[in-house]
């Protein structure tokens, strides 16, 4: 076209340009490095070159292939037979007992440091939260398909920066873990009305537990749903679910206010209507059907009366424990792919490496290049005495590698 345009009469204009994605398929590549080994010719020393580190003695697995597995398994549901499958295709074979047994290794020895830290930070924060949801594990010494529990801990859903979510497995749902847990923690705890953690408030001075009117809201949603559809709209419950409705409005449109002007704006336009909603409750519960869906609700309710009115008082807390709800959501949809967890300490360790890779969602950093650093930069600082190196691997830390972080987002100042 040059040739043709490039004359008399003719000026060029921009270029049109058209863009479109190409892929490039995953490539797995054997790293090969030589030590040099010298030995006396006149005596029997043998000298070596410093030789690389390895993640684990004696294996071929790398930080970025364990960070690979640990993204497709605990970010992207993605069982370790399935993955078998795929490195197979690739004309690599890694076994799924390899995968279990590098993965755990390496939570247990490198992660699990990191996660100790930010449960350290999770005591600074005035306001957490907390869920739990069952799980499988298969050789944890009790008969088959006893229940086991992995508890979800995070920091309160009103601090938008600076966000730790914490796994933790136990075998039970009893009081003495949340109570261990939350030891060293002052403040408030938002739960869905779980009698542990209300035992434990009673046991001291310094937490206080806070409700969840998402669990109030869906006791009325059942309700509802259960009735026929042309008298729903009549019920007392959803009559209910209106006035709830009503009260995560108002509390929507101070979202974005200071947690000090969100309490008293909470004061002049919710608070009237969550006492409004209570005394209408008590008026119409000897007026349903005792043991139906709509007396459970507004029994529900009265139950939680106090706790459900904690966040009033409280601007740092939310109206709801659905951020703890999100945050455990991840494990749930990956438990729905390999239905149980082998061993306590395959457990143990998916708490830890769940835990790493939802507190790098919550902070805008990519979970695979999160991994892979840690992977790479905590096996260089095990002996280290002083904990300080961690403060540079917070996903917070302006210290992270510019490719941890997802496009467009800047570190927390």
């Amino acid at each position: 076209l040059e040739d043709k345009f490039g004359k008399d009469g003719w000026k060029q204009l921009p270029d049109e340009v058209y863009r479109r994605y190409s892929f490039t398929p995953a490539k797995i590549e054997v790293e090969e490095h030589h030590v040099k080994v010298y030995a006396g010719k006149e005596t029997e020393e043998v000298v070596k070159a410093p030789h690389p580190q390895t993640l684990l003695r004696g294996s071929l697995v790398s930080p970025s292939l364990e960070a690979a597995v640990m993204n497709a398994k605990y970010v992207n549901a993605v069982p370790l037979y399935r993955q078998e499958q795929e490195f197979e295709r690739y004309g690599l074979h890694i076994s799924r007992q390899n995968m279990a047994n590098w993965t755990i290794q390496c939570a247990d020895r490198y992660l699990a440091v990191l996660y100790d830290y930010l449960h350290e930070k999770l005591y600074s924060y005035h306001v957490l939260q907390a869920d739990e949801t069952p799980v499988l594990v298969n050789k944890d010494g009790r008969p088959a398909g006893s229940k086991s529990y992995m508890w979800v801990y995070r920091t309160g859903r009103m601090y938008t920066e600076r966000q730790i979510v914490l796994y933790e497995y136990q075998k039970t749902r009893n009081a003495s873990h949340p109570r261990e847990f939350l030891k060293d923690f002052n403040g408030v705890c938002v739960t869905d009305g779980y009698q542990v953690y209300h035992t434990i408030e009673g046991e001291r001075e310094d937490l206080r537990i806070a409700g969840c009117w998402s669990h109030a809201r869906r006791r009325f949603d059942e309700a509802v749903k259960a009735l026929p559809k042309q008298k729903q709209k009549d019920s007392r419950a959803y009559l209910a679910l209106t006035m709830i409705q009503a009260i995560y409005r108002e509390e929507k449109l101070l979202k974005d206010l200071p947690a000090e002007e969100r309490m008293i704006r909470r004061q002049l336009s919710v608070r009237p209507l969550v006492e409004a909603y209570f005394t209408w409750v008590r008026e119409n519960l000897p007026k349903v059907p005792q043991k139906s869906k709509t007396w459970e609700g507004f029994n529900y309710s009265l139950n939680q009366e106090k706790y459900l009115k904690v966040f009033l008082d409280d601007g740092e807390v939310p109206m709801d424990n659905n951020a703890a709800e999100q945050s455990i959501r991840g494990f749930c949809i990956g438990k729905k792919n390999w239905m149980m967890i082998d061993t306590v300490a395959g457990a143990k360790s998916s708490a830890i490496i769940y835990s790493i890779a939802e507190t790098a969602k919550a902070n805008s950093l990519k979970p695979y290049d999160y991994f892979e650093y840690l992977l790479t930069e905590i096996p260089k600082h095990l002996d280290d005495t002083d904990r300080g190196f961690l403060d540079d691997l917070l996903p917070w830390s302006p210290n992270l590698p510019a490719n941890c972080r997802k496009p467009g987002k800047e570190e927390v100042k």
